[in-house]
């Protein structure tokens, strides 16, 4: 995709459909969704340390309380524009029922599927299959979101999760026993956040406000499901508290807004393959912080991610 074009819609009114245009984004506002995407890749990478330090919080409790901090940095945002341009705050609520969908679904949907897949099959192996994802991102681009996939993009994006294979079997991953539920339910959480990404460029005129709007919605799902299926938990310590507080700012709230305004604006084939990132970057810093033995093969890893990560990236740094 050359850097002054790409996929959008426009958006009417609130309540009207949304469909699929072209729009025109200039060069500089390219480059800076590609770093706002590289931005929601490195807190991602911080997630696992976080989610240790945070403690035993059961998982859906502990959605819903990043989730909420999430929010809240959308709806102050919103407000704060909202007073400046004359905005009614209702506008944060009034999308269209399949823009919704597609971000309710998207932020939920993966979570709930994750956390499931994890209860179910043993974690190194849910989250290889779930680590399909940037690979779906690249291989939907072209039939979802209309973009040309060129041999860079599939060879970076199949590079990036030889890689993380390569670190998963090092730490011991068996795809062995009765999984295949779990193994199913993390392809699942692959499924839903590459179509959840793709799928939002067509939704390219929908403001980012909108994924405060998502991330409420999620909350209250996920603290519906926790009233429902788990215990309550706090955290035990200060340190805990902050863990959690990083984890809404960042990883589990903040980088959403930036994916959000990648995935529109920059170039999805691109961050499919950058997105192999993560789980090299969440390894390295679960074994800066001593909460996970070395291993031998993360230099490897990271080498095979970070030339794809190059390869798929060529036209945009050089267009």
């Amino acid at each position: 995709m050359h850097p002054t074009t790409a996929r959008g819609t426009t958006l009417d009114r609130p309540d009207a459909l949304v469909y699929a245009r072209n729009m025109s984004i200039a060069a500089p506002e390219y480059r800076q969704a590609m770093i706002a995407g590289l931005g929601a890749i490195v807190l991602w990478g911080a997630l696992a340390t976080l989610t240790v330090l945070a403690g035993p919080i059961p998982p859906f409790q502990m959605v819903a309380m990043t989730f909420a901090i999430g929010a809240a940095i959308g709806i102050v945002r919103f407000r704060w524009r909202a007073r400046q341009e004359g905005i009614a705050w209702t506008t944060l609520l009034r999308w269209p029922l399949r823009v919704w969908l597609l971000g309710v679904g998207g932020l939920f949907g993966y979570h709930a599927l994750y956390f499931a897949a994890l209860q179910l099959a043993p974690p190194a192996e849910a989250n290889l299959v779930n680590y399909l994802w940037p690979l779906l991102i690249v291989l939907l681009a072209a039939p979802l979101a209309g973009e040309r996939l060129g041999w860079t993009h599939l060879a970076g994006a199949l590079l990036g999760f030889a890689g993380v294979a390569l670190l998963a079997f090092g730490r011991g991953a068996s795809f062995s026993g009765p999984y295949a539920l779990g193994y199913l339910l993390a392809l699942g959480c692959a499924v839903v956040w590459s179509s959840y990404s793709v799928l939002s460029r067509r939704f390219g005129e929908t403001p980012t406000d909108a994924v405060a709007a998502f991330c409420a919605a999620a909350a209250l799902l996920s603290l519906l499901c926790h009233l429902l299926f788990e215990r309550t938990v706090w955290p035990a310590s200060p340190d805990a508290w902050l863990a959690v507080m990083a984890l809404g700012l960042g990883p589990a709230g903040g980088a959403f807004y930036l994916w959000d305004h990648a995935v529109k604006r920059g170039d999805i084939r691109a961050l499919g393959a950058m997105s192999y990132a993560t789980p090299i970057l969440s390894t390295a810093l679960l074994m800066l912080c001593g909460l996970a033995p070395p291993t031998g093969t993360l230099l490897i890893a990271a080498i095979l991610v970070t030339i794809g990560a190059l390869l798929a990236a060529r036209e945009t740094w050089n267009g």
